[in-house]
């Protein structure tokens, strides 16, 4: 599905301070843009203000030339939203099959009752499909899963409405550090017919997956394909004296990943 993502001159913040300030990029899906930056670079921000939660204090977003700025209800017709923390306490009670389905009648406005073609059920079913979440695991409470087992559910939940557009804040770091490559890969097949934006502390898992990378640190960004952004120039200027050259290859050691 094609979809274009245009941001112009974004400045967003909380309060009187900008966390970003001047940012302007374009993306082109399917395909995966990777977002890199230290904690408090602004990269949830900036997932925020592209899903119309955060109004930004100046600047646009439009999704295929439709301007959504501020707007989350047009937003979500273009966008599944996979958060870096799941709101709910662990005392929850909540099913992977209640989570999917909830999120679908929440984006077609419809109540389960009334689900009377089974369109609810068959997008809930090609959703958990998708993230290969074994059947078994439907009606079992989310918090009886493993982390990346929940991390597929969230990401079932974001996909059931059928979005052009993917966004993920840090969607690896709820992971043991087994799953996470096999769930970057997973990550990285979406990406063949969605835009997938994932916010990462390491670009490494991602990598092979990746047609773009925006660098970002509040107001200076860069963005362009993996091997002109990631340079160690480019990196000093974002991550300082934590992204080093070990013989020909850049590493970032950032101590929040």
């Amino acid at each position: 599905m094609r979809v274009r993502l245009e941001v112009e001159d974004l400045a967003a913040g909380y309060g009187e301070e900008l966390v970003i300030d001047g940012l302007s990029f374009s993306v082109e899906g399917p395909g995966l843009l990777q977002i890199l930056g230290p904690n408090g670079s602004g990269k949830t921000t900036l997932l925020r203000a592209l899903l119309g939660l955060l109004r930004p204090v100046r600047g646009r977003v439009l999704v295929n030339g439709e301007d959504i700025t501020g707007r989350p209800e047009e937003a979500s017709a273009y966008v599944g939203y996979v958060p870096q923390h799941f709101a709910p306490e662990r005392h929850y009670p909540i099913t992977v099959w209640e989570l999917i389905t909830n999120s679908y009648m929440f984006h077609k406005r419809r109540w389960p009752r009334l689900d009377l073609d089974g369109g609810c059920r068959e997008a809930a079913r090609k959703a958990l499909e998708v993230v290969d979440l074994p059947p078994d695991t439907w009606h079992r409470s989310l918090w009886e899963l493993s982390g990346g087992q929940r991390q597929r559910a969230l990401i079932a939940r974001a996909l059931v409405h059928d979005p052009p557009i993917l966004m993920m804040d840090e969607p690896l770091s709820p992971v043991d550090p087994v799953g996470r490559y096999e769930l970057a890969e997973h990550i990285g097949k979406l990406a063949s017919s969605k835009l997938v934006l994932v916010t990462s502390h390491d670009p490494t898992l991602f990598l092979p997956y990746t047609k773009a990378i925006l660098l970002l640190n509040r107001s200076f960004y860069i963005m362009g394909e993996p091997d002109e952004v990631l340079t160690l120039d480019n990196l000093t200027k974002v991550y300082g004296s934590s992204a080093i050259a070990i013989k020909d290859h850049v590493h970032i050691c950032d101590s929040c990943r």
